[in-house]
C-alpha cells in the first residue's frame, strides 16, 4: 500500500517512452499496463501496492528493459486506468486472480514464465498467485516490504492516511504534496508537484482525489476481506521457485523480526534490506531498489 508514486515524488522521469498495453482477467475486467522492451525476450511484471498505479515503479522498469528483460507494469483493478469491479469485491484472493491472468498472457506472449515483482497488495497477490492458486504461473517472485505477517501499527498508519482525504479530496495538488510530505518526512520534498497527477484525478466539484475506487477501503470487500496470516504462510511454504525478499530498512510495516519469521519459512529466499528507505521501497530509494532486482535477475537466467 502507499500514497506515492515513484516518478511523482522521487524525481525519477523514464526516458523511454513505454508502449500502452490491455490484458483482460477471468471476470472480464480491463488491466491497463505499461511495457518496456522486446516482447522476445523474458518477461518481468511489477505490481504495485494499494493506492498507488502502474506508475510506481519509476526507472525500474525502463532499467529491467535495458538489461533484457520485457518488463511490464500494471494498474491492479480499482486503481488508475484499469476497471473498477463492478461488484465491489476487493478481497486480496481477486487480486491473485487477476495476477495469475497476467502471468498467463504474459506466458504466451514471451513463450516463458514471468518474473513477479510484487510491493505490498502486489506482493501478497503474488504469495496467493504461486503459492496456493496456480503454482507455475511465475519463474520467480520479489515481494517488496512484505510478508505473511505484518506489523499492525504501520498498516493502520497507510490506511489512516489513504482514507484520511478519501472522500473530501485535496484542494490542490500542493494540498496533496503537503500531505504526502507529512506522511513521509523521511523524503525530500520534489519541487515540481505535476506528477502528482498520476495518481490523483481531478473531479467536477474542482477537488483532487486519490486515482483509486473508494470502495477499496470503504466498500464491502474491501481489500483484506477474507484474509488470514495463516493463508499467506501456508501459501509462501508452498512456493517452489525463487524468491527474494527486500525490505526497506525504515519500514513500519515489515520490521526486521517479521522479515526473519519470513526466512524461516523460506530458508532459501535472498533477502536485501534496502537501507535509507521506508515501505515505499523503490519510490524512497530506486537506485538501491533497481540494483537489488536486477542482481536477482542475473541469478535466475
Amino acid at each position: 500500500m502507499g500514497p506515492s508514486e515513484v516518478s511523482d515524488l522521487g524525481g525519477i522521469l523514464s526516458q523511454i517512452a513505454p508502449e500502452a498495453i490491455e490484458f483482460t482477467a477471468r471476470s472480464g475486467m480491463r488491466i491497463a499496463a505499461h511495457a518496456w522492451g522486446s516482447r522476445s525476450h523474458r518477461a518481468v511484471v511489477l505490481v504495485h501496492g494499494g493506492g498507488q498505479t502502474r506508475h510506481s515503479w519509476g526507472g525500474t522498469a525502463e532499467a529491467l528493459a535495458e538489461h533484457g528483460w520485457y518488463a511490464v507494469t500494471y494498474d491492479q483493478r480499482g486503481h488508475g486506468g484499469s476497471d473498477r469491479a463492478q461488484n465491489r469485491d476487493y478481497s486480496t484472493i481477486r487480486f491473485a486472480e487477476d495476477l495469475v491472468d497476467v502471468c498467463a498472457a504474459l506466458t504466451e506472449t514471451t513463450k516463458s514464465k514471468p518474473v513477479v515483482v510484487g510491493a505490498s497488495l502486489g506482493g501478497l497477490a503474488s504469495l496467493l498467485a504461486e503459492g496456493m492458486l496456480s503454482p507455475g504461473c511465475s519463474s520467480a517472485i520479489v515481494l517488496v516490504d512484505i510478508t505473511p505477517r505484518m506489523e499492525k501499527a504501520g498498516v493502520d498508519r497507510i490506511v489512516q492516511f489513504m482514507l484520511d482525504r478519501a472522500e473530501s479530496g485535496f484542494e490542490s495538488l500542493d494540498d496533496a504534496a503537503d500531505a504526502i510530505a507529512a506522511y513521509q518526512p523521511h523524503r525530500k520534498r520534489p519541487r515540481d508537484n505535476s506528477g502528482l497527477s498520476k495518481n490523483l484525478r481531478l473531479d467536477p466539484d474542482g477537488r483532487w482525489r486519490w486515482h483509486w475506487d473508494p470502495d477499496l477501503f470503504l466498500g464491502p470487500r474491501p481489500i483484506g476481506t477474507g484474509s488470514v496470516t495463516g493463508q499467506f504462510v501456508n501459501a509462501a511454504v508452498a512456493l517452489n521457485v525463487p524468491t527474494l525478499l527486500v525490505r526497506g530498512r525504515m519500514s513500519d510495516l515489515v520490521s526486521e523480526e517479521t522479515a526473519q519469521e519470513f526466512l524461516k519459512l523460506r530458508p532459501d529466499a535472498k533477502y536485501v534490506d534496502v537501507s535509507g528507505a521506508g515501505h515505499m521501497v523503490a519510490g524512497d530509494r530506486n537506485d538501491l531498489f533497481t540494483a537489488s532486482i536486477v542482481e536477482f535477475l542475473d541469478t535466475i537466467q
